[in-house]
């Protein structure tokens, strides 16, 4: 089975510098899947040097939970070390590990949450942060605020959130991992920013209150 190394060994440096020097129009992430479709082990290491802590960071928001997201980032991983050879260049590099990462947090999340009846919503409701009074010292930082709003979002909006705000993806490469036309993303942006700000502005509030 591949091991891909968490730091990135001397070999995977030096293809990516050779890869690099010949690349012309090409992104270096791009001529890194032909080599790796072929079954290079250095190739596949320096794209998952460059590549896994922003995966695991987006996987982690969407799971929220540090060892299934850690899983996921080797399943996607592995992935592209079978499915090199399929890689068609419609999109960045970056866009199709996004579409692998997606595809993979949503079938686990489906799998936990297989025989359940409550959705996001209502456990976020029922495991309120804000009745912790250690998480809500923590909530003074705005910082904090728009993550925990951002937590509380439904699962269409906060997506679209992380992916153009957190990883400065267009509308048009969000469109393609989403699998949704370019006008859903937008109309999900508009109605994602409205509740996010609404929901920073009841905790800002809250704050307030508090420290009155």
């Amino acid at each position: 089975m591949l091991n891909v190394s968490v730091r990135p060994q001397p070999a995977a440096v030096a293809a990516v510098s050779a890869l690099a020097a010949t690349a012309g129009k090409t992104s270096s992430d791009e001529i890194l899947v032909e080599p790796i479709a072929a079954g290079s082990k250095p190739a596949m290491q320096a794209l998952f040097a460059r590549h896994r802590t922003y995966v695991y960071r987006w996987l982690l928001r969407f799971v929220s939970n540090e060892t299934l997201a850690e899983d996921l980032l080797s399943e996607v991983f592995l992935d592209v070390w079978r499915q090199a050879g399929r890689f068609q260049y419609r999109s960045s590099v970056s866009t199709w590990l996004m579409s692998i990462a997606r595809h993979k947090a949503l079938s686990a999340r489906r799998r936990r949450t297989e025989g359940a009846e409550l959705d996001e919503k209502i456990e976020a409701t029922i495991a309120d942060p804000a009745n912790d009074p250690g998480v809500a010292l923590q909530e003074k930082d705005r910082g904090e605020l728009v993550r925990r709003a951002l937590m509380r979002l439904s699962p269409e909006h906060r997506e679209v959130i992380d992916l153009v705000y957190y990883h400065e993806k267009s509308v048009d490469e969000v469109a393609h991992i989403l699998d949704v036309p370019p006008a859903t993303v937008k109309t999900r942006m508009f109605y994602a920013r409205k509740k996010l700000g609404e929901l920073v502005k009841g905790a800002e509030k809250v704050e307030i209150e508090r420290s009155a």
